[in-house]
């Protein structure tokens, strides 16, 4: 998942005055004219040849041009260098490497280089040119980036070639000594070979990309008499969609053999699209050799180009297949935009209400089923149109694009964050229109930042991004450590097993901020992989090639000291780290590799602990175990190797392999392996044979995959298939831990409070060790033990999936608090305050109780014993009472709306496992100050009177639970002025000095009666006296009267403060006050304690 951070920067296109000479000024006179009602017909009007033009060239870096600066004409009007008003972006598309991206206005073409943001070149197209031919209206660019397609408002296209100089640099590099960002340690390394620490420097950003030259020259004019509906630029071929007639048109970039360069069908002669049809968007993935059209009546369709079996097509000939995925029912259903996910074969179709619907594709014969639907949870008129509609180059992010705004999901439909709720009162006065709207969007580097044009706006914004960890390299060590990755460091998760939850969410779960150095950030930006060591000791970052590693406990990274030494690989596969020992698969040249790094010793390859040679690129490398390393190949075979550390070196050891041939169709698709192996084999067994007993965990794309292994009459080793859970983001099992692998399980014990954290991991191994988490876009699931899902060979997917305790959240989480209880995922909130002119996004951390539905689902489904077992490792935890609590109010608020049979009601069976707890007396009441007291005739249905508990805490000496019971009399009109339990409870709180329970006894008693009467009465039956001193006294009733009870002095009560007395999010659902409100004498809400306040 992806969430924006910080503030965008801002760039426009306005060059320097002093570069105004250097434009080129294009008068477009190359025209190649294509007829639709002549297939194959080309006639040329004017030369071919293409005009020779100068590109724009500079030899320093300028400021002015990186940065959003205009030239203002006198009027207040914003003007280019010519004098001209300046004309808002209408439409940008990116190279496929991501270097490279093209904007158009109405009248100009710039290119862009995308690390550091620059101006490349720029055409500016003449007046003439604009008479003849019309101003711009889209764009679209080869996937090479070689040519670029410009869209006029007369029918024509304009193509122009971009070439590039190797050699040549458009700015001077700037080399500074010493480090750019100062700290009290200083990184090893830095590709230096002189001792000295030079870093690039562009401008005042800091990092990037050689500047190279780039030249752009005009192509020709290419004429389409038909109309243009809209164009995609393909490898070898533009494809135009025109209007009249309804047609597709192929136009090749070079003539084939024949000679011929076009080729038409018609719409009408395409069995598979309905009469009278038109196409209004098309959008084409290369990945996936797949194209979504997008009909003018909102049907979208999947679409392949044929290749006709001889070079010359003739007018008969099948140019596209395709198949219809999504219809139009009513108006809202209509599809306007289409995105491909090529890594998880997903196909996302936008429609006019702002939904946004998933399908799947299985194939290409069009099966494609709706998997899922989004909704922003807004009304089609305050979205308004959508314009944009694209997935992350990971696919792990769907962003959309409106007229009014942009929002964001996870792959699987978990909602991000978006634009929508910002305050819009001052746009005109700070101008942050990327809050407002969008005409275009696209993902830069890599996915870690956003390139948005606004509407009629002449600035381009950047958002920066931050991503999981998890979105790069999907392994256990990344879960059970969040990680978050920026465009230039990352974020740690730090003293993860050591922090109270319940207190430091109260402030800020500690994240550890980390900055990549320059030296290698400079030359192998972006950064595509981060992977944290189980013990959160040491994080590895790659980029395009080379590694780096860094220790969280001294502060210090460790490079390559030898740059073509980083230059001579690049990771491929992924990373695992091994003590201090990083394992990473790599590709050299045409070698596949897995090499074994000490973090003890320099990063160079003399020093390179193992080199493991394979005959293939790795898909993915996972450990298992506390010595187990499994690797798996584009060869479709697993291989097992040992991890064995002698005294000074580390090496690899093959024990075992697999061949998947026939079981796994496409290895690429492979995200995550895992396996578990027998418990005797665990102990005793030989790891040779572990290949031939251990049942599998596949992730592909989204579907998590058993393979349980099984023997044939031929004593032959064959897989059976299950599909264990759709729509995975991401799983994790338990056993792969450090924190339950690490300790032998012992005896469960009742609670002490002197409870070690050994004895605490050991008793939660017995319960969750084996547990297995999946997060599918709505929440999580949890399958207690993952064992049975091993022994349910018979079962169908729904049943397994049946079998799972659901969790949903609000949230994206990162990871699983195992020993806490907790789930742990943050958000992004945009900051907007009155003295700041701008906007931005922060990170915020959030948690959620795993206990409540986890409880509940072992209540229903199995005995109270075994939630009784399974919550024992919790009850040292602060706030256990607080999840028996909310246990307690989602079932009661369930089963007081819903009134279910006897022998399905779970209130009963909760109620019952509850009592097992020292706190059951407090937890009732607490529930009962939460909700509404409609529910409490349901919830004493069963159980004893409100008198019998109210006795039972008086013995026990909970006064003030007691005085909880005294709410519920009143209401039930079981309790009067002057009853025996108020008395008692008095009398009671006298003998233990206990004076800010008499007080809020006193108000009890005046809210029965204001005149005070009542009060005085109960006040002599318990010997109590008043006093009208209230010199140092609180004042208490409507009369003046105070209880003669020492107060507090300020000082003391600061002292007494709970350090949890902050408000939180609501745990309870819809239609009844959550737990973070209590009723009070029945008079309306009153904050209430929480272990979770909302985190700054």
């Amino acid at each position: 998942m992806y969430w924006p951070i910080g503030a965008p920067r801002v760039y426009s296109r306005t060059p320097n005055v002093a570069l105004v000479g250097q434009s080129i000024n294009s008068g477009d006179g190359d025209t190649l004219a294509i007829r639709a009602d002549q297939a194959g017909n080309e006639t040329a009007d004017g030369r071919t040849e293409s005009s020779p033009t100068s590109s724009l060239e500079h030899s320093e870096p300028n400021v002015d041009l990186l940065r959003n600066l205009h030239l203002n004409n006198g009027s207040g009007q914003q003007t280019n260098a010519l004098g001209e008003p300046d004309d808002p972006f209408l439409d940008l598309q990116i190279s496929r490497s991501g270097r490279l991206f093209v904007t158009i206005t109405a009248t100009e073409l710039t290119v862009w280089q995308a690390r550091p943001v620059v101006v490349l070149a720029t055409v500016i197209r003449t007046q003439q040119s604009r008479d003849s031919y019309g101003s711009n209206v889209a764009l679209s660019l080869r996937p090479d980036s070689a040519i670029v397609v410009v869209q006029t408002s007369l029918g024509y296209l304009v193509t122009y070639s971009i070439a590039t100089e190797p050699g040549a640099q458009v700015y001077e590099p700037r080399l500074t000594t010493g480090n750019s960002h100062p700290s009290h340690r200083q990184s090893a390394g830095g590709f230096n070979r002189h001792g000295t620490d030079e870093r690039v420097q562009w401008g005042d950003e800091g990092r990037g990309t050689v500047i190279q030259e780039v030249n752009l020259r005009f192509r020709m004019v290419i004429k389409i008499d038909a109309g243009i509906a809209c164009v995609i630029a393909m490898d070898e071929e533009l494809v135009v969609a025109t209007l009249k007639p309804a047609a597709m048109q192929c136009i090749r970039w070079t003539p084939d053999a024949a000679g011929s360069q076009t080729c038409t069908q018609l719409l009408s002669n395409i069995g598979w699209l309905p009469k009278r049809s038109g196409i209004a968007h098309m959008f084409h993935d290369r990945p996936m050799n797949l194209s979504t059209w997008v009909g003018t009546d909102g049907t979208a369709y999947a679409v392949q180009r044929i290749k006709p079996p001889n070079s010359h097509p003739t007018s008969s000939s099948i140019l596209f297949n395709g198949y219809g995925f999504h219809t139009s029912i009513e108006q809202g259903d209509c599809a306007v935009r289409a995105a491909v996910n090529a890594r998880f074969s997903l196909i996302a179709v936008g429609c006019v209400d702002g939904r946004v619907c998933v399908y799947t594709a299985r194939d290409y014969m069009g099966n494609i089923p709706l998997s899922f639907t989004v909704r922003p949870g807004l009304s089609s008129a305050s979205l308004g149109s959508m314009t944009s509609l694209s997935y992350s180059p990971d696919g792990y992010c769907l962003f959309a694009g409106f007229t009014q705004g942009w929002q964001t999901w996870s792959v699987f439909g978990q909602p991000g964050c978006g634009s929508h709720q910002a305050d819009r009162s001052g746009k005109d006065v700070t101008g942050e229109s990327w809050l407002t709207g969008v005409q275009s969007g696209t993902w830069l580097a890599g996915g870690t930042e956003m390139l948005l044009v606004t509407p009629d706006d002449t600035r381009l914004w950047v958002m920066e991004m931050a991503r999981s960890a998890v979105a790069g390299c999907l392994s256990s060590a990344n879960i059970s450590r969040p990680v978050i990755q920026t465009t230039s460091g990352f974020m740690l998760c730090r003293g993860y097993d050591d922090f109270d939850m319940a207190s430091q969410l109260a402030d800020v779960i500690p994240w550890h901020h980390v900055q990549i150095p320059d030296a290698y950030l400079t030359s192998q930006w972006p950064i595509k992989c981060v992977v944290v060591s189980s013990d959160g000791r040491y994080v590895a970052v790659a980029g395009r090639r080379g590694l780096a590693h860094y220790s969280v406990s001294s502060g210090r990274w460790k490079t390559f000291v030898d740059e073509k030494m980083a230059n001579g690989f690049t990771v491929r596969g992924g990373m695992s780290w091994h003590q201090h020992v990083l394992i990473a698969a790599v590709e050299s040249g045409r070698t596949f590799e897995i090499r074994l790094y000490s973090r003890e010793v320099a990063l160079d390859d003399n020093l390179e602990q193992h080199i493991e040679r394979l005959s293939a690129p790795v898909v993915v490398l996972s450990r298992s175990g506390d010595d187990s390393l499994l690797v798996y190949t584009y060869e479709n075979i697993l291989y097992h190797y040992i991890i064995s550390a002698a005294a000074d070196t580390v090496k690899l050891v093959l024990v075992g392999q697999i061949a998947l041939h026939g079981i796994v169709r496409s290895p690429p698709r492979v995200r995550a392996i895992s396996w578990i192996l027998p418990d005797d084999q665990l102990r005793d067994g030989d790891p040779s044979r572990d290949v031939a007993v251990a049942s599998i965990f596949f992730l592909v794309d989204g579907k998590l995959v058993l393979l349980q292994p099984s023997f044939t009459e031929e004593e032959e080793l064959r897989y059976d298939m299950r599909v264990l859970a759709q729509s995975v983001e991401y799983y994790a099992l338990t056993r792969d831990q450090a924190a339950t692998t690490a300790v032998e399980p012992v005896a469960v014990a009742a609670p002490s409070p002197n409870l070690d954290a050994h004895a605490h991991r050991a008793r939660l191994e017995l319960g969750l060790r084996d547990s297995l988490w999946i997060f599918d876009g709505s929440g999580m699931r949890l399958w207690l033990d993952v064992h049975d899902l091993l022994k349910t060979e018979g079962y169908a997917s729904t049943e397994v999936s049946q079998s799972a305790v659901p969790m949903p959240v609000d949230f994206y989480p990162l990871s699983i608090a195992i020993r806490k209880g907790v789930l742990v995922g943050i958000e992004s909130e945009l900051l907007q305050r009155r003295d700041m002119d701008f906007a931005l996004f922060r990170i915020v951390s959030r948690a959620q109780l795993f206990l409540p539905q986890m409880l509940r689902h072992l209540l229903r489904h199995e005995t109270s014993s075994a939630a009784v077992q399974l919550s024992q490792p919790y009850q040292h935890l602060p706030y256990f009472s607080h999840a028996l609590e909310i246990l307690l109010h989602d079932v009661l608020d369930e089963e007081a709306d819903m009134a279910p049979a006897t022998e399905d009601a779970l209130l009963p069976r909760v109620l019952s496992f509850l009592s097992s707890f020292p706190d059951y007396l407090d937890i009732i009441v607490q529930c009962t100050r939460k909700t509404e007291a409609r529910s409490w005739r349901t919830l004493f249905a069963h159980l004893p009177s409100p008198r019998e508990l109210f006795e039972e805490s008086l013995q026990r000496g909970l006064l003030k639970t007691a005085g909880g019971y005294l709410l519920v009399l009143h209401t039930f009109e079981e309790l009067s002025s002057s009853s025996e339990q108020l008395i008692d409870l008095l009398f009671q709180a006298k003998q233990q000095q206990d004076w800010d329970l008499c007080m809020e006894l006193a108000r009890f008693l005046m809210a029965l009666n204001g005149s005070g009467e009542t009060l005085r009465e109960a006040l002599d039956m318990a010997d109590l006296r008043l006093t009208t001193d209230l010199g140092r006294h609180a004042s208490v009733m409507n009369n003046g009267t105070s209880l003669a009870c020492p107060w507090p002095r300020p000082r003391e009560a600061k002292r007494a403060q709970s350090p949890h007395s902050h408000r939180t999010r609501s745990h309870g659902s819809t239609g009844s006050p959550s737990p973070g409100t209590a009723l009070v004498n029945g008079n309306g809400p009153e904050p209430m304690l929480e272990y979770f306040p909302p985190v700054v």
